[in-house]
């Protein structure tokens, strides 16, 4: 068992999906390290969950499209003595557009707090849950991991990478009694969409789920040591679809479900 109480690292917690989980983990009693880059909105947050739920909240203000900036967050829980029990790495942004009008520094900063934070985070907290022989991982990643996606082409293989190292870093870590699970939501009604300008496809059209319901599930399939958790109906069947069909045919449906007529690219990031 864990030292209590339950410490959670949670990235991406200002807003959507993030926000959802701070609240959820906290009405469970665990305290909370929350990572964003809005330092006033994680600290108000941070009081809100005291006040309602009694429980403790570290702020970490860190932009972790940075390269160093995993290692300054270690710092900072290092510093305040909070060892991690469950990581949950959250935070993420897509870009919509064709892959070559879209500025490379802003792809590379996507695989950079996709892919390269959430693994450095992993990294760096596995060490001490392995010594405890306990300890819990939470990757976001999306029904983007299921198929490449045109006019969205890096941000559906960083979440394509998410699903395939948590796969595998679970079967690693099993026998140390860590738990890792993906999950992969579809569309969901949080600033996400709107921002990144994928909310103008035919994709967020046909289906969106609320953060809340999201949030839910993924800390359901956490807690019971599930490896993946997709949410709603039609995402799972989506989700199935993507195994049966050709892949060139798959190509061409997606991208038709990925299109838009405005052609221009836009981006957000928690």
């Amino acid at each position: 068992m864990p030292d209590f109480p339950e410490t959670v690292l949670l990235t991406g917690a200002s807003s959507g999906i993030g926000r959802e989980l701070a609240e959820i983990f906290a009405a469970d009693g665990s305290r909370l390290i929350l990572v964003a880059r809005s330092g006033e909105t994680l600290a108000a947050l941070a009081a809100e969950l005291k006040t309602r739920h009694g429980v403790d909240a570290l702020v970490v203000s860190q932009d972790l499209a940075c390269p160093a900036a995993a290692e300054q967050v270690f710092r900072k829980i290092q510093e305040a003595g909070w060892p991690v029990h469950v990581l949950v790495n959250n935070a993420g942004f897509g870009e919509h557009g064709r892959f070559h009008e879209i500025s490379i520094d802003r792809q590379l900063d996507m695989v950079q707090l996709n892919v390269g934070a959430l693994l450095h985070l992993a990294h760096l907290v596995l060490p001490q849950m392995i010594e405890r022989r306990s300890g819990a991982i939470l990757n976001v990643g999306s029904t983007a991991a299921f198929q490449p996606g045109p006019y969205a082409a890096v941000y559906f293989a960083s979440k394509a990478f998410v699903l395939s190292f948590s796969d595998a870093l679970r079967e690693e870590v099993r026998c140390f009694n860590i738990k890792v699970t993906c999950l992969c939501p579809g569309p969901t009604q949080t600033n996400f969409g709107n921002a990144s300008g994928m909310n103008r496809t035919r994709t967020f059209r046909w289906t969106s789920l609320s953060a809340n319901d999201v949030a839910r599930a993924g800390y359901r399939a956490l807690r019971r040591g599930r490896r993946m958790a997709v949410p709603g109906l039609l995402n799972k069947l989506i989700a199935l679809a993507t195994r049966l069909v050709p892949r060139g045919v798959l190509l061409r449906v997606v991208g038709y479900f990925n299109d838009t007529t405005c052609g221009t690219a836009s981006s957000t990031r928690l």
